[in-house]
């Protein structure tokens, strides 16, 4: 971790301390903290805007219950978007991921100062996200969207190091031969294999 996201830490776990003794405003702090980076994790997860202002939501709850249990195991990132990810799990469960028929919130999605050429290219990107696993869209985001290291990303998905490794290496390949079609580019399929010059 680097010193900004160790101060970073240590004051959610003062807000957690807070929130277990009953301060709201304390939540709240939280709640403005997360709720950006939440909302971007879960998209990966559902289009659904309903379910993951749930999601959001049902997390919060949880923590706001829970706060007094953090032992300090993790980073407090770690801890909150593990909670949002099991909420997310169960509230796919419970609706479904149908595709979101409007799609108001497109364009709300970039900033108005936002250049053509950024939005063509976070497009280009969501699109080849879109072509992979859930599993592998979430950890994408953690790894390379919210800066979680391996470590982080097993204690949230609950499964072994290994198998993050596993989704990551599908992911980034796929990608890479997903990325230069969605762009118009030549098939990677039909290129000529290069030789690396070795000494």
């Amino acid at each position: 971790m680097n010193d900004m996201d160790i101060d970073a830490d240590a004051t959610d776990r003062m807000l957690l301390e807070r929130m277990s003794a009953g301060d709201r405003a304390a939540l709240t702090m939280l709640y403005r903290s997360y709720h950006g980076r939440l909302s971007r994790f879960l998209s990966r997860l559902t289009r659904r805007p309903d379910v993951i202002d749930e999601v959001i939501n049902d997390c919060f709850w949880i923590a706001w219950q829970k706060a007094g249990s953090f032992h300090g195991d993790s980073r407090v990132s770690t801890w909150i978007i593990g909670i949002a990810y099991r909420c997310g799990l169960k509230a796919l469960r419970q609706h479904g991921d149908e595709p979101v028929e409007d799609d108001a919130r497109s364009e709300a999605r970039y900033p108005s100062h936002c250049p053509d050429e950024e939005r063509e290219l976070r497009d280009w990107l969501a699109q080849g996200l879109n072509r992979l696993s859930a599993d592998q869209r979430l950890v994408v985001e953690l790894v390379y969207g919210l800066g979680h290291t391996m470590d982080d990303v097993a204690v949230i998905m609950q499964c072994p190091v290994g198998t993050v490794k596993a989704r990551l290496f599908h992911a980034r390949v796929r990608l890479r031969n997903t990325l230069p079609a969605l762009a118009g580019d030549i098939p990677v399929q039909s290129r000529p294999i290069q030789k690396e010059n070795t000494p």
